[in-house]
């Protein structure tokens, strides 16, 4: 009976680990950065009010079997009416470890919602000090909910690929 459980214990253990390798984090790193204040120095003597818009893009590339490079970029315009305070732009990418046995649809989600969400505080941080060494006020950005962007993305993908057959259909 020992042994039986020593046994299934064991069995357990391989399948355990087989699965934590089934996904890794193999290196995040920073793959390019830009800032730029074209309007400095004259916007630093303007009343602050800005208007900030953030647009981010994920796109994933396969290196090799089971291993991708996702990068995130993230794109912060500030600006005072129509001057533009400064532009900064970060390309945080990681790359990740995603075995071939996991699903299709899996796959799809950690490397278009969960990879994104573990690269996003790099990147913040990057923004944050880019700004930050410019003199410019602290620029925080709030936590991105990268699952619900993905989970939209994919039911847009579906919406589209409906509306040709509908109109086939007419």
């Amino acid at each position: 009976m020992a042994d039986e459980q020593q046994v299934n214990g064991a069995a357990q253990n391989e399948a355990q680990q087989e699965q934590q390798q089934a996904f890794q984090i193999q290196r995040v790193y920073t793959k390019d950065v830009s800032f730029e204040a074209p309007n400095a120095p004259q916007v630093f003597r303007q009343e602050w009010n800005p208007e900030l818009n953030i647009d981010l893009n994920v796109r994933n590339e396969k290196i090799e079997d089971g291993v991708y490079e996702v990068v995130l970029k993230i794109t912060a315009t500030n600006k005072l009416g129509d001057t533009v305070a400064f532009i900064a732009e970060v390309h945080q990418a990681g790359i990740f470890t995603v075995t071939e046995n996991i699903p299709e649809q899996q796959r799809a989600h950690l490397l278009g919602a969960y990879c994104p969400t573990i690269l996003f505080p790099y990147a913040r941080e990057c923004l944050a000090s880019l700004v930050g060494r410019a003199t410019f006020p602290q620029l925080n950005i709030a936590p991105i909910n990268f699952d619900a962007i993905f989970a939209q993305h994919v039911a847009e993908q579906q919406q589209r690929q409906q509306q040709p057959a509908a109109q086939a259909d007419a």
